[in-house]
């Protein structure tokens, strides 16, 4: 599973600046995601930017020192028009004849950060070939892949409960019942596997349904009260289990350690929100070889970990626990 988030973004638009046209006067961006690059592209290169209708209207979304909203065409000479990802071309096919009809003097570029294999053919540059699957940050919780993932409900599509809300009773009732939505995901979820027990089933579909979140399956834990549920202590186990068991190709998770646990027992992806990270078999293979490197450190010379330990008890949690983050 390919993982892009807005700091990869970034980073590779900046990196890709440096083998785009350097004439470049105008930044077209192709609605929506194409907008995030183009606004990237404006901010380094100090230029103006618009997208295909401003184009068309000769109306600026953003300007510099020499632009005051409205524009002719015929005072722009290199064009670049972005997206975000290049996988059928059929965005970029309407974008460019689009512009084609426009009868435009300037020379003009079509450009994306991420193509598919095989689609470098619909534009003229590019900054990396990323093959499927794949998924970015900006549209995690919009994508068809939806119905093929499990997706942790508290702190992904709603926040987790404070302590005082959480007393397995009234209190806890009226969060489930009444908690604002983070996100309303705009496709169907496979499944929602939660931690919540199975007796607040009628509460929590019922707010499912009052905030239009789609789902095929709600999958929540069997014990009697929150006292069993957290004396087992299984959490990401169970979690783990329900993922192994189906065809999901994908489990969003908003809490790391349990993150690592799916992923560790499944060696599936899932997405830790909590450290906006894919956790896949290469990450897994380099938590496995830290420990291992660390544990014969540790035999090899035991004395001067104490020593370590107990000069900075803080520093050396803080370094070791790093190994398996």
């Amino acid at each position: 599973m390919n993982y892009r988030s807005f700091d990869h973004l970034s980073a590779d638009t900046q990196e890709w600046i440096v083998d785009l046209p350097d004439d470049l006067d105008l930044i077209v961006g192709i609605p929506r995601s194409g907008m995030l690059v183009s606004n990237l592209l404006s901010l380094h290169l100090n230029l103006p930017m618009t997208d295909i209708d401003g184009l068309r209207d000769g109306r600026l979304l953003q300007t510099g020192e020499r632009y005051d909203g409205e524009f002719d065409l015929s005072e722009f000479s290199t064009i670049l028009v972005v997206d975000d990802t290049v996988y059928t071309g059929s965005e970029m096919t309407t974008a460019q004849s689009t512009i084609d009809g426009l009868d435009l003097s300037a020379d003009v570029y079509y450009g994306a950060v991420y193509v598919d294999e095989g689609s470098e053919r619909f534009v003229d540059t590019y900054a990396q070939t990323l093959a499927f699957p794949r998924v970015f940050e900006w549209n995690m919780m919009h994508h068809d892949f939806l119905v093929d993932s499990c997706v942790d409900l508290d702190g992904i599509l709603c926040r987790d409960p404070t302590p005082e809300e959480n007393d397995d009773g009234p209190k806890y009732r009226e969060f489930i019942s009444t908690v604002d939505p983070i996100c309303v995901p705009s496709v169907e979820i496979g499944k929602i596997v939660t931690c919540r027990l199975e007796k607040y089933r009628s509460e929590t579909v019922a707010w499912l349904d009052e905030h239009g979140i789609e789902y095929d399956e709600l999958v929540m834990m069997q014990y009697p009260d929150k006292a069993t549920r957290v004396a087992a202590g299984n959490h990401g186990q169970y979690k783990a289990e329900v993922y192994q068991s189906s065809d999901a190709k994908l489990f969003i998770e908003s809490s790391h350690s349990q993150a690592r646990t799916i992923a560790m027992q499944t060696s599936k992806p899932v997405y830790s929100k909590e450290q906006n990270r894919m956790l896949q078999q290469g990450y897994l293979n380099r938590v496995a070889r830290n420990g291992r490197m660390s544990i014969e450190a540790v035999k090899s010379d035991p004395l001067r970990y104490v020593d370590q330990l107990r000069s900075d008890p803080v520093d050396f949690v803080k370094r070791a626990s790093s190994v398996f983050l």
